[in-house]
Order: structure tokens, then C-alpha cells, then sequence
């Protein structure tokens, strides 16, 4: 793991978290000593997050978002166009989720935020490691997509629907 892999990780361990995430935690997930953590704090920090240390460990003060879920449906042809239209547009894909007949609810984070982050997702596809979970579905399936506002939202939504991947619900 390089070091802009396990800063990402890091942060990613400590957004995720509900409570302080301690830096002993961190170096365990990392397979680092504390020290390495120490310095990658700093690194996180000089790169802008606003990283915080409490006695019980680090958190994020992260700014205010906002999220929504979009019932979507597309080939595999278009999955990359599908989530660069939403971090386009300044939306992080949260997770997807699809409802299996028979096995219910599936659910996997996703933490998808720029087109780095697609291209990296799309390589683990592309390798074999797995397939996607939409494939289990009919293509059918939800992204929770997470932004600073509603006006975003609405943005995303009328690409997606434009785009026509947006899978339209009777409400």
C-alpha cells in the first residue's frame, strides 16, 4: 500500500466512523506503526481536512451534506458514464444497493468521489475481483449519493434522468 493509498484509507476509516477512530486503531487497519499515523495526520491536515484529535482518538469535521437515493438501472457499457455524471456534478457515491429476491438487501460502500475513484473502482471490476451487484438484479439497483446541497442533488437528478438512468418510482 503506498502512502497516498493508506492516508486515503485513513481518512475514509475516520469519516466512516461514528466515534473518535484511534490512532492504535489506525496503525493496526494500516499495518503501520503510530508514528507513520502521527505523520500521515499531518500530511491529511496540510492537504486541507480539518482532522481533529480528541483523548479517545481522531475525527473529521466534516461539512454539512446531504444525501438522496436514486433508483437507477444501466448496462456495464455505461457504469462509468453513469458515475462520472455524478461526481461531475460534485456527488459522492455513498454504497449501492440492490433487493435480491432471494437473498434481500445487499449492500456494499462505495465512498466514490471523483473520477480517480471511478477509474480505481472500475479497474477492481475490470480485473475479475468481482462483478458488480447490479448484474444480480436485471441491472436494477440504488446508489445513496451524498452532496453539499439540494440544488446538487437536483443537478445529479436531472442528468440521471436525461441520461435516461434514472428508473422513474410511483409515489
Amino acid at each position: 500500500m503506498t502512502g497516498t493509498e493508506r492516508r486515503d484509507k485513513i481518512i475514509e476509516r475516520i469519516r466512516s466512523s461514528k466515534t473518535p477512530v484511534s490512532g492504535s486503531a489506525l496503525a493496526e487497519c494500516c499495518e503501520v506503526s503510530r508514528q507513520v499515523i502521527v505523520q500521515d495526520i499531518a500530511l491529511i491536515r496540510a492537504a486541507g481536512y480539518d482532522i481533529i484529535s480528541t483523548h479517545r482518538g481522531y475525527i473529521l469535521n466534516a461539512p454539512h451534506t446531504v444525501n438522496r437515493t436514486f433508483k437507477v438501472r444501466h448496462t456495464d457499457e455505461r457504469m462509468e458514464e453513469e458515475l462520472c455524471s455524478i461526481v461531475d456534478l460534485g456527488g459522492c457515491v455513498v454504497n449501492v444497493i440492490v433487493n435480491h429476491r432471494v437473498y434481500g438487501r445487499m449492500k456494499a460502500e462505495l465512498g466514490i468521489r471523483s473520477r480517480r475513484n471511478v477509474m480505481e473502482f472500475l479497474q477492481g471490476i475490470q480485473s475479475g475481483k468481482s462483478s458488480p451487484l447490479k448484474n444480480i438484479t436485471s441491472d436494477y439497483h440504488y446508489h445513496m449519493v451524498e452532496a453539499d446541497c439540494e440544488k446538487t442533488l437536483d443537478m445529479i437528478e436531472e442528468t440521471l434522468r436525461e441520461k435516461e438512468f434514472l428508473v422513474e418510482t410511483r409515489g
